[in-house]
């Protein structure tokens, strides 16, 4: 019987060389196309059939960003995902952490990785593991250094070329003998060791032999701004492959439509109202067969509108009771899967909440990503705008929330068109 492994993602790290004073978050809640770098890599390596066990390593001012980075996952994934732990001052210290967590467990292999390496693929993982399943010590995913290596010299030196035969640039995951590897950890800790800059060199520093796995190029770690722009159009790329039966792009829909979305919910006693996916807190709640929420109702609403496919109403009819306390974003995939038997695809979403109460601003990057990663567009083909009615009405009296939506489709023409 094959041993399984944990894997400890290690996302407590503050990404100071990512720093944006228009976004302050660490680049593993950044999005790619819609979704966090995080849930892309939590979910790529929850899929992995050998690894039974996870366990995210984040900073003590993440709580929030990481709740919402792992609501999203799949069923499975979640069920593998364990309490995540608070990381330390160093990344030694982090993974030190995890090791104990995962110490917990009863597997006999651990993977250590980088929040911030999405890119991942179960390929890498398989070869990491089958060197552990050889018997060695542990095992680094790396590539061949391809780059002609330059160095240079201090008081205006010529630059001198570097051999880069048997070189190669470390990757993660990196493997290990899980009783092993935490051994290693507990005893620099205790030597106050706290210089090394990956875990195979802490492991080197124990007497224990490391040996190279193949990694893959395109598993590149997101450090800098530009890594992020390469890193939407991986993700872009990967999302929309040019074979035949893959989705269409944009560019080659032609027949351009838009679905116009209204809807209302009354208040009632509560203490929480869900718009877009998201909940927030308020004294009061929405009123509705399902979960009231409003925003995704008018977006699915237009959606079906776009195409003349009626409405939320007659695919989802509130006599029905399969659909009491229903979450609307299976409404709005549902309207989307319709879309994509004709071939059609949504280009844009802009929505606008019209209330009072609660104030909207706070959480509209918050609304803005959740329907972007439920209609699995970038976060910019996506708007979301809040205004109020002036006092006037029953919105102006507090009593309740609308919304208004408008959905761009892109279709191809039908032959006879």
């Amino acid at each position: 019987m094959a041993k399984n492994a944990a894997v400890i993602v290690v996302a407590a790290g503050r990404g100071t060389r990512l720093a944006d004073p228009v976004n302050a978050r660490p680049k593993q809640y950044r999005l790619l196309s819609g979704t966090m770098v995080l849930t892309n890599t939590l979910e790529t390596i929850g899929k992995h059939p050998r690894i039974s066990d996870m366990v995210t390593v984040i900073h003590p001012n993440d709580v929030e960003l990481y709740e919402n980075a792992v609501e999203n996952l799949g069923v499975a994934q979640r069920e593998k995902l364990k309490r995540a732990v608070f990381g330390g001052k160093t990344r030694q210290q982090s993974v030190l952490e995890g090791l104990r967590a995962v110490s917990q467990t009863k597997c006999d292999y651990v993977l250590i990785h980088d929040a911030a390496r999405p890119f991942v693929t179960h390929d890498i993982i398989d070869r990491l593991l089958s060197k552990l399943d050889a018997g060695v010590d542990g095992a680094l995913a790396a590539v061949k250094v391809a780059d002609t290596l330059k160095k240079s010299h201090a008081n205006g030196m010529p630059l001198e070329t570097v051999d880069r035969t048997g070189l190669w640039a470390a990757q993660t995951p990196q493997g290990f003998p899980l009783s092993r590897i935490l051994q290693a950890h507990e005893k620099a800790a205790l030597s106050e060791k706290h210089e090394f800059t990956d875990d195979t060199s802490l492991a080197e520093w124990d007497g224990m032999t490391i040996v190279l796995s193949e990694g893959d190029p395109a598993n590149f770690k997101i450090t800098t701004a530009a890594d992020l722009k390469r890193a939407e159009r991986q993700v872009r790329q990967n999302l929309m492959p040019e074979d035949s039966t893959s989705s269409p792009r944009l560019s080659e829909l032609t027949d351009i439509r838009n679905g116009i979305g209204y809807d209302v919910h009354a208040f009632e006693d509560g203490n929480a109202v869900i718009l877009g996916g998201i909940s927030i807190p308020h004294t009061q709640k929405l009123k509705g067969h399902s979960d009231a929420d409003v925003v995704l109702h008018a977006i699915t609403d237009a959606t079906l509108g776009a195409t003349g496919d009626g409405d939320i109403g007659h695919h989802f009819p509130p006599s029905d009771p399969k659909w009491k306390g229903a979450s609307s974003d299976q409404f709005q995939r549902y309207a989307i899967q319709r879309l994509s038997e004709i071939g059609g695809r949504i280009a844009h979403i802009d929505v606008t909440i019209v209330c009072e109460a609660p104030k909207i601003g706070p959480h509209r990057t918050q609304i803005r990503e959740a329907i972007a990663r439920i209609c699995e567009l970038p976060v910019e083909r996506v708007s979301v705008k809040a205004t109020t009615s002036e006092k006037l009405g029953f919105t102006g009296r507090k009593e309740g929330i609308a919304a208004l939506a408008n959905v761009t489709v892109r279709l191809p023409f039908s032959e006879n068109e």
